[in-house]
């Protein structure tokens, strides 16, 4: 029996959290109920989430996220998704200088579209039998990192031949990604002067999950120190929050938002603020720093606030996202070509 011939080219798939496909509320609804019905994000039993989740948030917060998403869309879409593209398309343009084959590379939305399941066709038909998976969350947690492993494992489930899988579970302390967030605040800085304190925030998560095991928490401590370190900034000049909690169970604290309006108590009046955990900019750093998190500091009497871009397409991190893929695929043997 002749079976398909492979190529025995190595793919890369690039996953970020995703976004909805438009600013109005029946997008956000679609996405929302995506995102929110992942037990990795939210775990309770499903008999008690899904009216929780059905019957009250889906019926309230799409019209207000929706309001959100408008103040940050693009003409050519939502922030996240440009982004992602974009370096999506760097990373291949980088990877083509050092193999032949190259890596081809595809961009996969953990919720929305581009999915995960599109992303991994698009990868089978280019004849990509190795697969690396590349989740943008430099530091790991179940709620991202896990769930990405998940949406794979399901994609694949029902095909009778698989791919060989590599995945990255984080690069928190990667030199590159530490490098490239070093020199992202020192261009600032160069251009605006440095602050009293620069505030390292990162997205949080249930406490819960910290003592259940998850090292988020600590990878996110590590990246810090390593940033500061890199900074040459003393014990004083730098400090940890976490931001965009949900529900009301404790999450990581201190909680972004009271730092900020705690900050000029405490005769902090100018603040920059970096976002480590965040690769693309998105509505998260946008919405509720940029713009929010300005007003909370200077509404509580701080004077300047500046917000520092994520990396995004920067050619010093998609340096660093090529250094990633060619460690991981480094040894990668080839599959033997099937053959009649």
């Amino acid at each position: 029996m002749s079976l398909p011939h492979r190529d025995n080219r190595i793919g890369v798939l690039l996953v970020n959290l995703g976004t909805p496909d438009a600013p109005t509320p029946a997008a956000l609804r679609r996405y929302l109920a995506e995102f929110l019905w992942d037990p990795r994000v939210v775990d309770l039993p499903r008999w008690q989430w899904w009216p929780i989740l059905n019957l009250i948030i889906l019926n309230t917060r799409p019209a207000k996220s929706a309001a959100l998403y408008k103040t940050v869309w693009t003409e050519q879409g939502a922030p996240l998704l440009v982004t992602s593209r974009a370096q999506t398309e760097a990373l291949s343009r980088r990877l083509a200088q050092g193999s032949d084959p190259a890596p081809m590379v595809v961009l996969g939305m953990r919720y929305g579209n581009p999915g995960i399941p599109h992303a991994l066709d698009e990868l089978r038909q280019a004849g990509c039998d190795r697969i690396l998976v590349l989740p943008l969350f430099p530091q790991y947690s179940c709620a991202t990192g896990a769930s990405v492993v998940d949406a794979v494992a399901a994609a694949l489930k029902d095909r009778r031949d698989l791919p060989e899988l590599r995945f990255v579970k984080d690069y928190h302390d990667h030199p590159g990604h530490i490098a490239a967030l070093a020199a992202s605040v020192r261009e600032h800085w160069h251009t605006h002067g440095e602050p009293d304190t620069l505030l390292v925030s990162f997205h949080g998560t249930p406490e819960r999950f910290r003592t259940e095991g998850d090292p988020y928490h600590d990878q996110c401590q590590a990246t810090a120190h390593s940033l500061a370190q890199a900074l040459g900034l003393a014990p004083d000049r730098w400090r940890v929050s976490f931001q965009s909690r949900f529900g009301k169970e404790p999450w990581l604290t201190p909680y972004t938002d009271e730092v900020l309006a705690a900050l000029p108590g405490e005769g902090i009046k100018r603040v920059d603020l970096i976002c480590p955990g965040f690769a693309a900019d998105c509505l998260e750093t946008l919405e509720e720093i940029a713009e929010t998190g300005a007003r909370q500091f200077t509404g509580a009497g701080g004077e300047v606030f500046h917000y520092i871009p994520a990396l995004n397409q920067r050619p010093d991190h998609v340096a660093a996202l090529a250094d990633l893929v060619q460690k991981h695929t480094s040894g990668w043997p080839p599959e033997s070509k099937n053959t009649q």
